[in-house]
């Protein structure tokens, strides 16, 4: 299924968290996820500062299997329309944006997104 995980289904997966295994049906095939750019800046940073230098490139390497999904001027512009209705913030917003503009399902459990259309959402306690 061509889906777009969040950067959190990513760090649950990556940490092995009680929700790894939620995400890992729709990351163990990477050439079917989106990965828009913001994403990539969002994991970077995450695994860069807990992980170290290393780390943070095997997981962008692993991101660059996907679709990588550049920001451009319509992308930005619908995410600022998304962030308006929905109240994101702009990382949110472009994650956001990029699945609606790519129609695939968002996978998360960022909370933020929890009711939004076309997303599914894990709640962090479900388990």
């Amino acid at each position: 299924m061509v889906c777009l995980v969040d950067t959190c289904g990513w760090i649950e997966w990556l940490t092995d968290s009680l929700l790894a295994d939620s995400f890992e049906a729709y990351l163990k095939n990477p050439a079917e996820i989106v990965i828009p750019t913001t994403l990539q800046f969002e994991l970077y940073k995450w695994s860069k500062r807990e992980k170290g230098e290393v780390k943070a490139l095997e997981v962008i390497a692993l991101t660059e299997h996907g679709r990588v999904l550049p920001l451009n001027t319509r992308l930005a512009l619908y995410a600022a329309d998304l962030a308006i209705q929905y109240r994101l913030s702009f990382a949110d917003a472009i994650i956001y944006a990029s699945a609606r503009q790519c129609r695939v399902p968002l996978i998360t459990a960022d909370d933020h997104f929890e009711g939004l259309p076309e997303v599914i959402f894990f709640p962090k306690n479900q388990k």
